[in-house]
């Protein structure tokens, strides 16, 4: 491998790594409640990054629906892909399948675009945290509690921030500098933030079901690699699209599996050792997939 490549895919993914382990020491030392603080992220940050990255003119976002069409290929078409290897295996289909379609795009794939593909992808980045994040507030809830009500969905802030982001877009109108830069400061706090929870949460995941944990964090990386490139087949994405595409499909099961388990009852501890394993054996697949991208 050219030792360029190397040092790129070390400078990307260090510091993604450093913050998580900063976080994951202070929750050993100070063993704190995160979920004050994850709640505030999920419903001001996230959304005020997205509304800022929407409603700002100079970012161009009308090209991206392909890439968002992308994106759910890669979600709903792991989903399709695994569902028969899950039905023959003796884990239920409600713990399994959720953590292999929804990835860990907000803790880590944002980030992790930002500091491989640089500013400019910031659009692109949001364009598939938005797919995911929709997808798992709606399909990935239904899943695992089919007595839902759809139109809860429109009550999520991130959402919320979406429909208003466009609208602002769509209209033309321009935010003046004294309202954009607060909303803009305020949304560049979820980034750092997203990866240091996630290193606290991790304190609190065992290795229990390890297997399990094992078979999942090597199925979902794979199924939407595999996914990525029957999208990139159908839909001819620009180059540095495709490659935003496989670093997506790359990503491990997003923490907030483990949060939408804990919260419905649906075994929570076999899907706390998938998106610990699976976060954990990034650290081997995050990198290949970028040295094969960069």
């Amino acid at each position: 491998m050219d030792q360029s490549i190397i040092e790129r895919v070390f400078a990307t993914v260090f510091p993604l790594v450093a913050i998580g382990a900063i976080g994951f020491g202070y929750g050993r030392w100070r063993k704190p409640d995160i979920k004050l603080i994850n709640q505030i992220n999920m419903e001001v940050f996230v959304p005020l990054l997205v509304f800022v990255v929407l409603a700002d003119q100079s970012v161009p976002i009308g090209h991206l629906g392909p890439m968002a069409f992308g994106a759910i290929i890669v979600v709903l078409g792991s989903g399709l892909l695994l569902w028969p290897v899950i039905a023959m295996s003796p884990w239920s289909i409600k713990t399994f399948l959720p953590p292999m379609m929804f990835n860990n795009v907000g803790n880590m794939g944002i980030p992790l675009i930002l500091l491989a593909f640089g500013e400019d992808f910031l659009a692109i980045a949001v364009v598939c945290f938005i797919v995911e994040m929709t997808l798992h507030f709606s399909l990935g809830i239904f899943m695992i509690n089919p007595k839902m009500r759809l139109i809860s969905i429109f009550k999520q802030p991130v959402i919320i921030a979406t429909i208003a982001g466009f609208a602002v877009a769509l209209s033309g109108f321009q935010l003046p500098a004294s309202a954009s830069l607060p909303i803009d400061m305020l949304g560049q706090i979820c980034i750092p933030l997203m990866l240091f929870t996630l290193g606290i949460r991790l304190t609190n995941i065992s290795f229990d079901d390890w297997k399990v944990g094992l078979v999942g964090a090597i199925l979902c990386p794979v199924s939407g690699i595999l996914m990525a490139i029957a999208a990139q087949i159908l839909l001819q994405l620009p180059p540095e699209q495709y490659a935003v595409l496989i670093v997506f499909g790359a990503l491990p099961p997003a923490v907030l599996n483990y949060m939408v388990a804990e919260q419905y009852q649906q075994d929570p501890r076999r899907v706390a050792s998938i998106v610990l394993i699976g976060n954990l054996m990034a650290l081997i697949s995050i990198p290949l997939t970028l040295s094969f991208v960069l």
